[in-house]
C-alpha cells in the first residue's frame, strides 16, 4: 500500500515522502498515530500543491537575501573602540558589535550569529568580515574600525 508520511518515521522515510507500507502497518500504526495518510489522487495534489509552495517561498527567501547581500556589499560599518598607546585594540571587535553598528548606522538588524570574522579584529584599520544570509548567500562587509 502507497502512503504519504506526514511526520519522519525512523527506518520508513521522511516526511513528504511516498513510501510502500504493508497494509497491516499502514491502517494500524500509520494512520490511527497520524504518521502517514492514504495516497489516493487527491492526496498526491495536495501533496504537489504543498511542495510548490515550499518551492516558492525557497525562491522568494533566495531573492531576498540577494537582495540584501548587494545592499550589505555597498555598506562600510565603522566601529569605534578604545585603543592603548602603541595602537592596539583592548580586546577585539566582535561579531555582536558588528551588528550593533550596523543597526545604529544603517538601521537593519542583522543577527550577530550570521556575521562572520576570519579572526578577531585586534587593530585599526579597513577589515573585512562575512555576512551568511543564506545557504546560498554570503555577503562581504567592510568594517572600519577607529581608536578613541
Amino acid at each position: 500500500m502507497k502512503v504519504i508520511l506526514l511526520q519522519d518515521v525512523k527506518g520508513v522515510g521522511k516526511k513528504d515522502q511516498i513510501v510502500n507500507a504493508s497494509e497491516g502497518y499502514a491502517k494500524n500504526f500509520l494512520f490511527p498515530k497520524n504518521l502517514a495518510m492514504e495516497a489516493n489522487a487527491g492526496n498526491m495534489k495536495q501533496l504537489d500543491n504543498k511542495k510548490k509552495a515550499e518551492a516558492a517561498k525557497a525562491q522568494e527567501e533566495l531573492e531576498k537575501a540577494q537582495a540584501l547581500g548587494q545592499e550589505i556589499e555597498k555598506m562600510n560599518v565603522k566601529v569605534e573602540v578604545k585603543i592603548g598607546e602603541n595602537g592596539k585594540l583592548f580586546g577585539a571587535v566582535t561579531n555582536k558589535e558588528i551588528s550593533a553598528a550596523i543597526k545604529e548606522q544603517y538601521g537593519m538588524d542583522i543577527d550577530k550569529k550570521k556575521i562572520v570574522l576570519s579572526d578577531g579584529i585586534k587593530t585599526t584599520g579597513e577589515k573585512e568580515a562575512v555576512v551568511k544570509l543564506h545557504p546560498k548567500v554570503s555577503a562581504k562587509l567592510k568594517v572600519t574600525v577607529n581608536g578613541i
